[in-house]
């Protein structure tokens, strides 16, 4: 559809309605189809959605269909009728682009703009109607936060997401206005604030995070005091339709690669349950990673975040997610160490290693590594596939193990390691050929590749040859009979 406003950070980038939109007969049939998928609720936006003629009807379709109908618009052609229109179809929240104080949101957007969603705000409040704000993070209004808080507060909306603005759509020619990465925590301190002064809730975008302790704190109090990300949700729980009936995962991921279908050749539910659809989000793994996220503790759970936080700044949806609050908290700790000798990075990584802070001290270590460190370069190599292996970094792990049995081929412990890579990594036979090696070259001070050996063979379904290994250990070393005794009661039983 089209828009009535030219903002400068719009990633739809909408002029006038787009060709081939849907008639009102095929939208009123989608939201057919979509009651079908016993969706929750759909959010109706754009461009402008009023700038349609049957949004209202569609909304209203939608309501009928038991699928919460939400508007988002920019308020300026927002009146008595549209309001009375919103009622009776059903509609639940009406959220408002608000974005900056009165001159910033008007350089932004169109001038007069904030006066009028201003004046919408108030008509709803007045008609009982429930309203929230979207924000579009950007730097002209970035230090505007607390000031348009208050603006809010003071016209009773209790909702206001926050979310980035990316460099796409018209964005893409004011990429000036993109926030830093440093800029993230700041966005994430100011919500926090909000939720310690219960003055308005401030939801932020799945593009703002991850694994900051205020925004867990935040997610919590939203989620009903659970915490989890489980990457980006486009094809996965949610998608989105444009404007001609292509669906993708996302309405702000449009590039033509990821559509995965129209409705207007094939049944929604037909896109949506087909296997293949969405397969770049639904199939990813933290080995398609790349950069930080890569070796991040996290990429198993939150699978580098937001995809196109990770598409418009870095070029593909698994690029590396430099928005993330803790990649950047972890690049800042790298500043710091590379100050340091490197004698003490690797007492430091030691010391994070032994504590279980297996992050810190991979990357304490990667900095030493970097440098001349033949001196202690096995026993660094060693540490750092140990953490390696502990944060699921399997194929680093075994690149350090194999760098160590090029300096020295029998060296027992890297032989473990490679071998219990190998394994996690799909190759079980050839893991446990170099564990079974390990386990003839140890004596009894050292039986880890024993019980390593025993617990590959018991997870591949192996179970005799696994309680041959641990009763020939516990023959050899009488630690060892404590050592193995979870690994044994679960083979006994």
């Amino acid at each position: 559809m089209g828009c009535n406003l030219r903002c400068k950070h719009c990633g739809s980038s909408c002029h006038d309605p787009l060709p081939g939109e849907l008639t009102t007969g095929e939208a009123l049939k989608l939201c057919d189809a979509i009651g079908e998928l016993e969706l929750q609720w759909v959010t109706l936006s754009g461009g402008e959605p009023t700038t349609r003629k049957d949004w209202h009807l569609i909304a209203e379709r939608l309501a009928k269909n038991g699928v919460i109908p939400h508007l988002i618009t920019n308020g300026w052609l927002f009146n008595e009728e549209i309001l009375d229109k919103a009622i009776k179809a059903g509609v639940g929240i009406i959220a408002f682009s608000v974005d900056g104080l009165q001159k910033t949101h008007d350089v932004i957007r169109r001038e007069g703009s904030y006066q009028r969603i201003m004046q919408a705000i108030e008509l709803c409040r007045c008609r009982n109607m429930e309203v929230a704000a979207i924000t579009t993070i950007n730097k002209l209004n970035l230090g505007e936060l607390t000031g348009l808080k208050q603006e809010l507060v003071k016209r009773g909306v209790r909702e206001w997401q926050v979310q980035m603005g990316f460099p796409m759509g018209n964005m893409a020619d004011h990429r000036n206005l993109v926030i830093e990465p440093a800029d993230i925590d700041p966005v994430i301190d100011f919500a926090y604030q909000c939720l310690e002064e219960s003055s308005i809730e401030v939801m932020l975008g799945d593009c703002i995070g991850y694994y900051n302790l205020k925004e867990i704190a935040l997610f919590k109090n939203r989620c009903g005091g659970t915490y989890s990300r489980q990457g980006c949700t486009a094809g996965k729980y949610t998608f989105g339709i444009l404007h001609n009936g292509d669906i993708l995962g996302c309405t702000s991921i449009r590039d033509k690669e990821f559509i995965e279908g129209n409705i207007r050749h094939t049944p929604l539910r037909e896109i949506w349950e087909n296997p293949h659809s969405f397969s770049w989000n639904r199939n990813l793994k933290k080995e398609d990673l790349e950069g930080f996220c890569k070796k991040c503790r996290f990429g198993d759970q939150c699978l580098g975040g937001c995809a196109n936080t990770k598409l418009t700044t870095g070029g593909s949806v698994t690029a590396e997610n430099q928005y993330c609050s803790y990649n950047h908290s972890l690049k800042n700790r790298i500043k710091l160490f590379a100050r340091k000798p490197t004698e003490e990075l690797i007492a430091m990584g030691r010391n994070f290693a032994q504590k279980g802070y297996c992050q810190l001290a991979e990357t304490a270590l990667d900095v030493a590594l970097q440098r001349n460190v033949a001196d202690y370069e096995v026993d660094l190599l060693n540490l750092y596939g140990y953490v390696s292996f502990r944060l699921g970094n399997y194929q680093a792990s075994l690149e350090a193990n194999e760098k160590v049995l090029q300096k020295e081929p029998n060296a027992v412990y890297a032989l473990k390691g490679k071998g219990l890579c190998l394994a996690r990594l799909g190759h079980s036979e050839e893991g446990i050929k170099l564990l079974k090696k390990a386990v003839s070259m140890t004596d009894e001070s050292f039986m880890d590749p024993y019980l390593d050996l025993a617990i590959i063979l018991a997870e591949i379904g192996r179970r005799d040859e696994a309680m041959a290994v641990i009763k020939e250990g516990r023959k050899k070393s009488t630690p060892f009979i404590a050592q193995s005794q979870a690994l044994y009661q679960q083979l006994v039983g």
